[in-house]
């Protein structure tokens, strides 16, 4: 699986793949990372790839010359791109997007900077748009690796255990129950006793009690989701 990062500033997520999971993800060729920057494309003489806002209004906006020449050439060499922008304006980002677009060849992310990129760019381009959350950024960067990390961690092989995938948090309308590792007990405090016995059919029970009652306390409007799936 391929993913193109369209960024002014490759350098700020290309250390994010030298550790890790992902970095041993593209090893094995599982997934490959490259960039695209818009910079390359201006046909500016000092490569300026912003201007300032039509209809006033502070800061300067990404024009859309240099994004639809680079985004033009991306389609020219894979026609089966799938392209998403990255902005708090759209809808969240959540599990059940990472698990489908895990099944995608080749996505590219396009991350804006200043004051955001020109609607027309979006509106011409976007095969989707997402946000991660209420908030705002200085760059799309970061809600771009969230999405790579997210979807990628999807991709058969990239996690050691694929297990790991059954019992995470969003995968069902709950949260993941709390875990534990040795040893027993540390400095006064000990695991669930439950734990220790081996009963496996009393664990996954007290697993789904603790699961229910962390989802209650931290996002009570899953828990309804999952009372109204259950029933």
């Amino acid at each position: 699986m391929r993913f193109t990062f369209v960024t002014l500033f490759s350098a700020l997520i290309e250390g994010y793949f030298q550790d890790s999971i992902l970095k041993r993800a593209i090893e094995k060729n599982i997934i490959k990372i490259d960039y695209l920057n818009p910079r390359d494309y201006s046909k500016n003489k000092h490569s300026k790839v912003d201007d300032t806002a039509v209809g006033g209004g502070a800061g300067m906006v990404m024009n859309p010359q240099p994004l639809f020449d680079a985004l033009d050439d991306l389609k020219s060499k894979d026609e089966n791109v799938h392209i998403i922008f990255l902005t708090p304006v759209a809808k969240p980002f959540v599990q059940n997007d990472a698990k489908r677009l895990a099944k995608k060849t080749h996505i590219a992310f396009v991350s804006g900077r200043y004051e955001g990129i020109d609607e027309r760019v979006i509106e011409k381009y976007a095969d989707e748009v997402f946000s991660i959350g209420d908030y705002i950024l200085t760059g799309g960067e970061l809600a771009s690796l969230v999405l790579c990390d997210a979807i990628s961690r999807n991709k058969e092989g990239v996690l050691g255990n694929a297990q790991s995938l059954e019992i995470e948090s969003f995968e069902t309308q709950l949260l993941e129950a709390p875990s534990f590792s040795k040893p027993q007990n540390y400095e006064g405090l000990s695991v669930p006793s439950e734990y220790l016995k081996g009963n496996h059919s009393k664990i996954r029970s007290l697993k789904l009690a603790l699961s229910e009652a962390k989802t209650k306390f931290f996002r009570p409007e899953q828990l309804l989701k999952h009372k109204v799936q259950s029933h």
